[in-house]
């Protein structure tokens, strides 16, 4: 970059501005920073490179590279799995800012879904060459979600995960065993009430279901593989169920065929409003967007964004 009589003049391709959340996969945070920071050095690329060191502080550090990112006409990249892509998609969304991923999580959805590699340095090399994909962002209240969007039971298993997590590792045979965990427990039923554009119905449930990924609904029976991603949201709910009953959902869901499933009750939307109907009804309600979990005021409002994120995605 130069400055020419007080403007910014770009005389190199689109810098980057690269978050790196180790607490994210398993690789050696050392070996992975020197692999990024190697790989863009000998691509000459101009980048700027800041590494969450502390739980909590990933949207701070996010904004401050999302500036710069805007100072020079850059990139906001994110280098961690789905629920840091998720904090720093929504930042880059609403300041209209390109965006990267380097997947380093457990899932990868967001990245599996829009062709990008989940090895570090193919994903990098992609990166070098990426074009720009407009990408619909799925929105509950004010907070975006590129995968999915949850409450009740669904979320009380990220937080069950996140402890499994911490005793055992990040790996998908310890988010299993974490899901199974939660199946066994005792669930709160919802009687909410759903007004989907217009329509509304009351349902009883021990969770809900937002999805907005192509890719997990694939897998889950929901969509075919092969099909053009929609542009409505995919709400999910069950019937009340008993914990083997709940088990049997989970095998289903692990074998594709989640939605033949009795008892699941699949709604296609462009709006959605979920209201909680009981004698005290909650202000609040623990909502999980992929992956991280936040207390929402009632009624949840489910829509996507009016914007799409600015995804750079392989050429």
């Amino acid at each position: 970059m130069r400055r020419a009589q007080g403007l910014l003049v770009r005389s190199m391709p689109t810098p980057f501005h690269v978050v790196l959340n180790p607490g994210s996969g398993r690789q050696d945070r050392d070996a992975r920073l020197a692999l990024i920071r190697s790989t863009l050095e000998a691509a000459g690329r101009t980048f700027e490179l800041a590494v969450v060191k502390r739980p909590g502080e990933l949207t701070a550090v996010g904004r401050r590279m999302l500036a710069r990112a805007q100072e020079t006409g850059g990139a906001l990249v994110a280098a961690g799995g789905d629920g840091t892509i998720n904090t720093l998609a929504g930042l880059a969304l609403r300041a209209d800012v390109p965006f990267g991923i380097l997947p380093g999580g457990t899932f990868n959805y967001v990245a599996r879904a829009h062709g990008i590699p989940t090895d570090t340095e193919a994903a990098l090399q992609a990166l070098l060459q990426a074009r720009e994909r407009p990408v619909a962002v799925g929105m509950v209240n004010d907070r975006p979600f590129l995968v999915n969007a949850s409450m009740g039971m669904y979320a009380q298993s990220l937080d069950d995960r996140e402890v499994f997590k911490q005793r055992l590792g990040r790996s998908r045979p310890v988010a299993l065993l974490a899901a199974v965990f939660t199946a066994l427990q005792r669930h709160r039923h919802w009687v909410i009430t759903l007004e989907a554009d217009g329509q509304e119905t009351t349902v009883v449930t021990s969770t809900l279901f937002v999805g907005n990924n192509h890719l997990q609904l694939a897998q889950l029976g929901f969509v075919e593989t092969d099909a053009p991603p929609s542009d409505t949201l995919l709400a999910v709910v069950t019937a009340p169920l008993s914990r083997p009953a709940i088990l049997g959902l989970m095998l289903r869901g692990a074998i594709g065929r989640l939605a033949e499933a009795d008892g699941v009750r699949c709604l296609p939307f462009q709006r959605l409003t979920v209201s909680p109907k009981l004698l005290h009804k909650p202000r609040r309600l623990k909502v999980a967007t992929d992956g991280e979990t936040a207390w929402l005021t009632t009624p949840l409002r489910f829509q996507h964004a009016p914007q799409r994120l600015r995804l750079l995605v392989p050429a």
